[in-house]
């Protein structure tokens, strides 16, 4: 099905930290504020959230893994510098996915942690 990408490079202070791609369904982003460069207070979850679509439920998957030149460059990775690859989904509460998003962080700026019961 179409989508819409939006592709995003996240800073501290000047400092590259995390680059980002997310997909979402085109009928859901197109002539949206989802498909402008400035989605607007709340980001493209609060427009989904507009439109009945809220993400109630995300699923990741992580891995680490060496980047790839491109990534180097545009993080500005120190050599043997590590990347961590979060895909996450989210979810309506009816679980209809309205976003793919890939995420590749800098694997020095990043601890992960995560509360659940068993």
């Amino acid at each position: 099905a179409p989508v819409v990408r939006r592709h995003r490079r996240y800073r501290l202070a000047d400092r590259p930290m995390q680059l980002a791609t997310s997909y979402l369904p085109a009928e859901l982003a197109r002539a949206t504020a989802i498909a402008e460069p400035d989605t607007g207070p709340g980001g493209i979850y609060a427009r989904l959230a507009e439109q009945g679509r809220a993400p109630a439920h995300f699923t990741e998957e992580i891995r680490v893994r060496m980047p790839t030149p491109d990534e180097s460059e545009a993080l500005n990775l120190n050599r043997g510098t590590p990347v961590l690859d979060v895909l996450r989904t989210a979810l309506t509460a009816e679980h209809v996915p309205v976003e793919f998003n890939e995420m590749t962080l800098d694997g020095s700026a990043y601890v992960l942690q995560y509360d659940f019961d068993a």
